[in-house]
């Protein structure tokens, strides 16, 4: 799997990561966008050894689309608080099961994680951590709903939990109670996640940076007749 690269210069790289692949390596060992990220620039630039590679923020291995990634420590510190300070905009498309009561409007949750599990949960008000996102439908239809997410915070896996807390599993989320499989480009299991925009202040120039990821061909929609495909109903 490789990566699209959609934005680069001394201070960044925006890639269009792929679902299946890990953002950061684990003790299974496999590639990983990191190590991707440092094979690249080690050719790209010739520089043999170890390479910094400030990873501020990542995606589930199921999820596609936009992660920023700082090429010095400096690029990292100031895009790290861009998004503790919640100054990053984030545009998600998910597909789901079920169709939400109304057109739009913003979800606030309570969300804990298990780490030895590694899921998450929802938690009563006053505990775990808040998570909030607003929604928009974009298109219904056969019982399944796309759309357009933008979270104000990120927790781990908090659209995810959020959507399925709401009877609204993520097609191919089985790990969330989706009863559907979709498969990556690379047959592995995936989910109709992507994050499609991203939004930045440049850390050095300060100017306003504006990153769209393209779906890739794994993307359910991509599929002719999806929508009315025995998957859709």
């Amino acid at each position: 799997m490789t990566p699209e690269i959609l934005f680069e210069d001394n201070h960044c790289l925006v890639v269009n990561k792929p679902a299946g692949m890990l953002s950061q390596g684990d003790e299974t060992g496999e590639p990983s966008l990191v190590s991707w990220t440092a094979d690249y620039w080690r050719e790209k630039y010739d520089k043999p050894g170890n390479v910094y590679v400030g990873l501020v923020h990542r995606l589930d291995r199921p999820t596609s689309g936009v992660v920023l990634i700082a090429r010095t420590s400096k690029a990292a510190g100031r895009l790290a608080d861009q998004f503790r300070l919640g100054e990053i905009s984030k545009l998600y498309w998910a597909i789901v099961e079920g169709r939400p009561e109304t057109d739009s409007g913003e979800w606030v949750d309570h969300l804990e994680k298990d780490r030895r599990t590694n899921v998450v949960r929802a938690t009563a008000e006053g505990e775990g951590k808040i998570a909030r996102v607003a929604f928009e439908v974009l298109h219904s239809e056969g019982g399944l709903t796309k759309l357009a997410l933008r979270p104000k915070t990120g927790r781990s896996h908090q659209l995810r939990v959020q959507l399925a807390g709401r009877g609204m599993p993520i097609v191919g989320d089985r790990k969330y109670g989706s009863k559907r499989l979709v498969r990556a480009l690379d047959g592995e299991p995936r989910i109709a996640l992507h994050a499609r925009e991203l939004i930045f202040t440049h850390p050095t120039k300060g100017e306003p940076v504006r990153i769209e990821a393209r779906v890739q061909e794994d993307w359910p929609e991509s599929a002719p007749g999806w929508w009315r495909s025995t998957l859709g109903r």
